[in-house]
């Protein structure tokens, strides 16, 4: 149990702080517990990163420097429209900070768990609405809410997404209130409300470089919302560390953007692995969810989620395992390479024929 100084705010103090996933040192394991892209970044993305590096002796450029203009003309925006962070859990924090204290904050009970925390780390109060029995997200639940809104999509650790229409229709119909839509996983097969955004003022989607862009080391992120609302995050920015991203990320996501061909190929290789084990855990008689992301969520026939998940973590393999009462039967399995996947579903097989 950690021990905490007397020293310590009791807000602070009372933060149920988000639990990560394990990153082992020492011994070698196959690693799927933690949404890493299982490929290096692109080769030009490290180049960009090691001459950039020797100029860590200047401050970075401010307001995302290059890096900004790229990500827009990427996607069809002006630079205006876009914020870059240091990873999109920065984005987040910096979100709640702008617009949720003194508001309220509504999401999922089975999402992503840094909402709470953050929500928590601001003061902001929140309630968690749950998703269905089948672990889909009613939109009408959030239609004329009133508040607030956060929704991963597609949803971590389930995987699943709701259409651009429910997304519209949500927004539409909170317009005091911002909609965010953390977007980390949909260049695995999500459908990106950017498609959207200029149709609502309150619509804010967040993104990393961390998962398609196998960017997670380099901790890079943004944000596409109305340039009002653009302003309004780097006053935040500006008030907490205009300098948030280091010279040598902003070099490796230039690079990452202008390599998008590396980018996508990589995607569909994941996407193809992701089906075959998909299959491959049903015919084993998992009760899988089907993903649009770069995991799948499912439960194990014969025994619970943590028993599976420490039979594999026994031999080498991690995966992710939460205690929380509605999925603790459930574990998140990130895709890894081929080679991995089939380690996997061999080391699985034995598991399961050692419980016949």
């Amino acid at each position: 149990m950690i021990k905490l100084s007397k020293f310590i705010c009791p807000a602070v103090k009372e933060l149920a702080p988000y639990t990560p996933g394990e990153q082992p040192t020492g011994r070698k394991f196959i690693k799927l517990n933690t949404n890493e892209n299982p490929f290096p970044p692109s080769p030009k993305a490290v180049r960009l990163a090691c001459e950039e590096i020797a100029r860590a002796n200047l401050y970075p450029a401010l307001d995302g420097g290059e890096l900004r203009g790229k990500i827009a003309d990427l996607y069809g925006f002006e630079r205006p429209w876009v914020a870059v962070t240091n990873s999109s859990d920065e984005a987040l924090n910096f979100i709640f900070k702008a617009f949720c204290r003194g508001r309220e904050a509504v999401f999922a009970d089975i999402t992503y768990g840094f909402y709470s925390v953050f929500a928590g780390l601001n003061g902001v109060k929140f309630t968690e609405i749950p998703l269905k029995s089948d672990f889909t997200l009613d939109p009408n639940d959030y239609i004329g809410i009133g508040k607030n809104i956060f929704i991963a999509n597609p949803n971590a650790p389930t995987g699943l997404e709701i259409s651009l229409d429910d997304i519209g229709n949500i927004a539409q119909s909170n317009p005091e209130n911002i909609v965010v839509i953390d977007e980390a996983y949909v260049d695995f097969g999500g459908e990106s409300a950017l498609k959207i955004l200029r149709k609502h003022q309150n619509l804010i989607v967040v993104r990393t470089f961390s998962k398609s862009r196998s960017l997670a080391g380099a901790r890079l992120g943004y944000v596409f919302a109305d340039p009002e609302i653009i302003d309004d995050l780097y006053r935040v920015i500006y008030s907490t560390n205009p300098y948030n991203i280091s010279r040598a990320s902003m070099a490796a996501g230039i690079g990452a953007i202008e390599d998008e061909e590396y980018t996508q190929k990589n995607c569909e290789a994941i996407k193809a692995v992701r089906e075959k084990t998909y299959e491959k855990l049903v015919n084993l008689g998992f009760k899988a969810l089907k993903s649009s992301a770069n995991f799948i969520f499912a439960k194990p026939p014969k025994m619970g989620g943590r028993e599976f998940y420490e039979a594999l973590r026994e031999r080498d393999i991690l995966i992710r395992h939460f205690d929380s009462p509605r999925i603790s039967d459930y574990v998140r399995i990130t895709i890894g390479r081929e080679d991995e996947m089939d380690e996997l579903i061999n080391t699985t097989e034995k598991i399961l024929s050692e419980r016949r």
